[in-house]
């Protein structure tokens, strides 16, 4: 039902004119020279933890099933933080925010959530390479071929695109009222979605079918993984091998806790409970925060990366040497 003073719009003839303003930050304009800063740091030492593991991994000759994983899993936190910040900084550098196009803001958010649902079906998949090696160790090899690594890396992307296509297509089919203006740093879906002049739980129905398909699937698969890993851990007799076992662990539970625990908060809830302040603080650590903790957890935990930095220093120093 639409509310007053909508603008309904053809979305054929005017969505490639129309634009929509990003707010960002302009409240705390007499902070963005401070904000411009930190973001900037945050963002370079992101690029620079996630582009030495993917690099790390991409050169080395053997890569066992979890660091392919791992590779996959870099790969898209680069795309995901060059996605969002750079434009979160330039809405910085303005007083009033930055605008972005409709096609913009329409390919920012796909892309999104595009990039979050294959971490999610990723960080599933990593949940099953755990389970089959925990529970399994003497087929490990047999079962996590290289083969089906990369089917699950191929199939983890494309239903992830195909799920975030559809939901931005139902997001900006819908009219949206006469402010433009998105109280948020990027076009992210219950922000644009608090535009739409719907008064119904209809435009919800996309979100939800979404975060049914890309949060919650997911979640049940690296869910029953663990009561497998679990039911395998307790089997073991020795305090050491399930202190082994259970550290193998703790990097993906970590990211995991980390990653679910943002996107619950904010996409698994109604449209009247939308608070853009509480949004903003939490988009920021999903955005920037989050992806800046994944290359410290796993180059602290995982003893396998640890090996492979320390071999790229030494042939680093070596090319120094010569």
């Amino acid at each position: 039902m639409p509310c007053e003073g909508c603008m309904e719009r053809d979305n054929g003839s005017t969505g490639v004119t129309m634009e929509f303003l990003l707010l960002g930050f302009s409240e705390l304009f007499h902070l963005r020279v401070l904000l411009f800063l930190i973001f900037l740091i945050v963002h370079l030492v992101t690029l620079a933890g996630n582009m030495m593991i993917f690099m790390a991994v991409v050169m080395e000759p053997s890569r066992p099933p979890m660091l392919f994983f791992l590779c996959q899993l870099s790969a898209i936190e680069l795309c995901y933080t060059l996605v969002i910040v750079p434009k979160a900084l330039l809405s910085l550098l303005g007083a009033e925010g930055s605008t972005i196009s409709f096609l913009g803001c329409a390919v920012q958010m796909h892309l999104f959530v595009a990039l979050g649902g294959a971490e999610c079906f990723l960080l599933a998949a990593m949940s099953y390479d755990r389970c089959v090696a925990i529970c399994q160790p003497l087929r490990y090899a047999a079962l996590m071929s290289e083969g089906l690594c990369l089917r699950l890396a191929l199939l983890c992307a494309l239903a992830a695109s195909a799920l975030a296509l559809g939901l931005t297509v139902a997001v900006f089919r819908l009219p949206f009222c006469g402010s433009h203006s998105i109280n948020h740093f990027f076009c992210d879906v219950p922000a644009v979605l608090h535009l739409a002049c719907t008064q119904s739980y209809t435009p919800e129905l996309p979100l939800l079918a979404a975060c049914v398909l890309l949060l919650l699937l997911p979640f049940l698969l690296i869910l029953a993984s663990y009561l497998c890993i679990a039911v395998a851990v307790l089997g073991i007799t020795s305090s050491a091998g399930r202190g082994k076992a259970f550290s193998t662990c703790i990097s993906h539970l970590a990211i995991t806790l980390l990653h679910y625990g943002c996107a619950t908060f904010i996409y698994i809830r109604p449209k009247s409970s939308y608070s853009p302040a509480r949004d903003k603080v939490v988009s920021l650590v999903y955005t920037n925060i989050t992806p800046l903790m994944y290359p410290l957890i796993y180059s602290l935990r995982n003893k396998e990366i640890r090996g492979i930095l320390r071999k790229m220093l030494r042939r680093k120093k070596i090319a120094q040497v010569n």
